[in-house]
């Protein structure tokens, strides 16, 4: 994909200041590390500006990016997500409309084959009880495992579809993809996960992001990134519906 940092500071850019920059990404465009495609890193540098990623989405997601253009933000960022401390939420929409109003996907992660992330447990040993999925620590595969939490409320349900608002308090590399889809419930247009090859694009967007930033007054960075009509095509093309569910997803996660 050809890139220029200039337009896409111009159109996709959520906030800025001397120490951030916030995109609402498009998918299909990688933060950094993408072998055969240019990344938001690579375009950044290649117009003189260095960036340094606070965390990262795939590059099947959409939505909120955050980068850091001074490394002592960088810093005080990045720490608050490794100790789960950034607040975090994403929209997805998924096959399936039987899930809860509200569930918890604890379930671990690990590295199988081909470095495929996986859940670190025999499929037919997921159990769900009072909405919350897990696995027996004696089921475990014997490798190294990685616990991941992930919390979810049901917004809408539309047909065989369900849009789900997702915090996942733990970070791993494709946690809310890989959790989905172990339990049934694949996010619609996911490579790894979904067979049918209906959906042009993966529905599952970095929605909002809320971290401390004691440069700021208040010191809060509180960042949204509203989905683009994309998003919504499984469930809506109309902008006031998929404004409400919006509305929903909000008041569900109470307090962000």
């Amino acid at each position: 994909m050809d890139l220029d940092w200039q337009r896409v500071r111009e159109r996709y850019t959520v906030f800025a200041d001397d120490a951030v920059v916030a995109l609402n990404k498009p998918a299909g465009i990688s933060v950094t590390g993408e072998r055969h495609d240019t990344d938001l890193v690579e375009v950044a540098q290649a117009a003189g500006t260095q960036v340094y990623p606070v965390h990262r989405i795939d590059k099947v997601t959409s939505g909120l990016v955050l980068l850091a253009t001074d490394l002592a933000a960088h810093g005080q960022l990045t720490r608050q997500f490794t100790k789960q401390t950034a607040r975090k939420a994403y929209l997805a929409i998924v096959s399936g409309a039987d899930l809860p109003d509200r569930g918890e996907l604890d379930l671990p992660l690990s590295v199988g084959r081909k470095n495929r992330v996986r859940i670190a447990a025999p499929r037919e040993a997921i159990r769900c009880e009072d909405t919350r999925w897990f696995v027996e620590d004696a089921d475990l595969l014997p490798t190294k495992n990685y616990p991941s939490l992930t919390r979810f409320s049901t917004v809408t349900r539309r047909g065989d579809h369900a849009l789900l608002a997702l915090e996942p308090v733990t970070g791993r590399r494709h946690q809310i993809r890989v959790q989905l889809a172990w339990i049934g419930h694949p996010i619609l247009g996911d490579p790894l996960f979904d067979r049918t090859a209906t959906h042009p694009r993966t529905h599952l967007h970095s929605w909002r992001l809320r971290l401390d930033a004691d440069w700021l007054t208040p010191p809060v960075l509180d960042l949204e990134a509203i989905p683009d009509p994309a998003f919504w095509a499984p469930l809506t093309d109309d902008v006031d519906e998929s404004a409400a569910f919006l509305h929903t997803a909000t008041q569900q996660l109470g307090g962000f």
